[in-house]
């Protein structure tokens, strides 16, 4: 048995993806087969395309795609949580721009009610990311002030919903007043334009004391403005790196304001822990997106096999939430 797939034929643009024929996999101890409806486009797949950004060890290391929905279609040895016909959604490693795909049950969860394929993969990434970002590691608390930069993006939609769902005051930036007005209809409690990576005054305008939280997706210059915007003790969560890796900080200013700076990725982490922040998502926003508390904003969706335009797109910065690829 074959299926189709996107495959990344050799590091470069857009154009080095290719629709190829594969093997179907089969599962393993633990492990599932979803008959994959829909995955979204991610930073991180253009970055494996260009050559930046290796797979996992246990992910094919040429077929993109970190965030899959679909059925469950065959069930490997032990597999006790799900059954043939589920629909699931969840993280995988890669390999999500493919027809089929196998993954440990315990990295799924199930798709609730009232949710379509395309809606369903338009949200692990960027919920989980957003959730585990700002909650489990920044400790975000009702009543507080978020700091979210990019709320156009995936992550970025998705932490603002989460934000007001938890009864935060969420102050975001974005490069164009056009995504900080759609952002408004999300929670977004006010915005400010990133005018060349400024933006800490229009931060503090809005609130005097600063962010308890700041959901930093986008790096380089824009960490100096988050230390000058952040309130003592608060939380600078560092996710994305679209400004750059490199900026000189003002280290003082970390240390007179007892501020926490910290990193996290999703993709690079263990099975163990990738389970875990899953568990979390399923308990914590899964109910949320079951009531209508948040939800999936989708900016296109395209077929698989104009996985090529849908990278432009992303590349370009237009869109406002995910890009989906319905397979």
């Amino acid at each position: 048995m074959t299926m189709r797939a996107i495959a990344i034929t050799k590091p470069g643009g857009p154009e080095v993806l290719a629709l190829v024929e594969r093997p179907t996999p089969e599962p393993s101890r633990g492990e599932v087969r979803v008959r994959v409806r829909a995955t979204a486009i991610n930073r991180a797949d253009l970055l494996q395309r260009m050559g930046a950004y290796p797979a996992p060890a246990d992910s094919p290391p040429d077929i993109p795609g970190l965030e899959i929905a679909g059925e469950v279609e065959a069930l490997g040895p032990g597999v006790e949580r799900l059954v043939i016909g589920d629909r699931v959604f969840g993280l995988v490693g890669g390999g999500g721009y493919a027809e089929q795909i196998v993954t440990h049950e315990r990295a799924l969860a199930k798709i609730p009610e009232g949710l379509s394929f395309e809606q369903a993969a338009a949200v692990p990434e960027a919920f989980i990311t957003a959730h585990d970002a700002m909650v489990t590691q920044g400790g975000l608390a009702g009543g507080e002030t978020l700091l979210v930069h990019a709320v156009g993006s995936g992550v970025g939609t998705a932490a603002v919903q989460l934000g007001r769902a938890l009864g935060c005051f969420v102050i975001g930036t974005a490069r164009t007043a056009d995504k900080l007005e759609r952002a408004k209809a999300l929670g977004l409690g006010a915005g400010v334009l990133a005018d060349g990576a400024r933006f800490a005054d229009g931060v503090r305008a809005h609130d005097p004391a600063g962010a308890s939280v700041v959901l930093e997706l986008v790096g380089g210059a824009y960490l100096d403005e988050d230390l000058r915007c952040t309130r003592p003790l608060g939380k600078i969560v560092l996710v994305g790196l679209l400004a750059g890796a490199r900026h000189e900080l003002d280290l003082a200013l970390i240390l007179r304001k007892r501020l926490r700076v910290m990193g996290t990725v999703l993709r690079a982490r263990p099975l163990e822990e990738k389970i875990t922040a899953m568990r979390i998502f399923e308990a914590q926003v899964v109910p949320m997106l079951a009531r209508g508390l948040v939800a999936p904003v989708i900016d296109v969706v395209m077929p698989l096999d104009q996985a090529a335009q849908a990278h432009a797109r992303m590349a370009s910065n237009a869109g406002f939430g995910k890009i989906v690829l319905s397979v």
